[in-house]
């Protein structure tokens, strides 16, 4: 391994070396799977990178306190995709189509639940999913949303004023009418965290239900009309370095590669159009 100058947290460093994000290695010291020198890892230890460590038994990565060359990937998951890595219930999941990585593996930037569809990011660099999904950093996630139901001016009040659910206030920062009528209505709608399925779960508490939900954008990075379910790009480096600044990190020197071919066309959910375009901030 090659030897950080100075010890730091075990999370950070591997977090760094692209093993994961730090939310995800602190559950595997919680749960014993880290050990240092042989020693089951605790969540306060430092290492300096002489130490023996391993993750289930197995060495772990070279250790590096510079963060890798950025990846990050755009990824349009289909409906009916989970994300984790695997499911006890042999569900496909979004890792099965993703190119393989060298010395290090995709990270998801947040998740979205099994009939969620959209834009996902997922990199090798710990550091960049860590700040993207603090929720210090507010980064700003949108959504194209059909609503089955009577949506009046005083439910788009309430939704927008906010509402209280079982783990505390919520509402949406921003809000649009984006076509339909009658019982399905399209929305875009604009939230600054993640919390679990917190978009569906603020229009159940205004009595209207979501029959289907698109993530049309994260931070800068926009799905477009492009990249269809299944698919995945590349970043351009304009792209990496507003994500890079939207995460409060500085851009690292190297840059993705030009994605190359195409990945094809398709048609924008009515919920997307002009605004997943655009790219207009909330």
């Amino acid at each position: 391994m090659v030897s950080p100058s100075a010890a730091e947290r075990l999370q950070k460093i591997l977090a760094t070396a692209g093993v994961g994000s730090r939310r995800e290695i602190e559950q595997w010291i919680r749960a014993g799977r880290i050990t240092v020198n042989g020693a089951v890892a605790g969540l306060g230890i430092k290492v300096t990178g002489r130490e023996k460590i391993l993750i289930d038994g197995r060495p772990g990565p070279a250790l590096r306190k510079t963060r890798p060359a950025p990846r990050v990937l755009a990824y349009h998951k289909p409906a009916g995709e989970v994300c984790t890595r695997s499911d006890p219930d042999g569900r496909p999941t979004v890792f099965d189509r993703l190119p393989p990585l060298q010395g290090a593996r995709w990270i998801s930037i947040g998740r979205l639940d099994l009939a969620t569809s959209g834009l996902l990011l997922l990199t090798n660099d710990g550091e960049l999913a860590n700040a993207l999904m603090h929720p210090s950093r507010a980064v700003p996630r949108e959504y194209a949303v059909r609503v089955q139901g009577t949506v009046t001016d005083s439910t788009l009040d309430r939704v927008r004023a906010g509402i209280e659910l079982e783990d505390g206030p919520a509402r949406f920062d921003n809000l649009e009418r984006a076509g339909g009528e009658g019982s399905n209505q399209w929305f875009n709608v604009v939230v600054a965290e993640g919390r679990n399925r917190l978009v569906r779960r603020l229009w159940e508490a205004a009595d209207c239900r979501v029959s289907r939900l698109i993530r049309i954008r994260y931070g800068p990075v926009e799905l477009g009309r492009s990249l269809r379910p299944g698919q995945h790009r590349l970043l351009r480096p304009k792209e990496l370095s507003a994500l890079y600044a939207a995460a409060g990190l500085a851009a690292a020197d190297e840059l993705n590669p030009p994605a190359t071919g195409s990945p094809g066309s398709g048609r924008s959910p009515p919920g997307s159009r002009g605004r997943a375009a655009r790219g207009k901030a909330p």
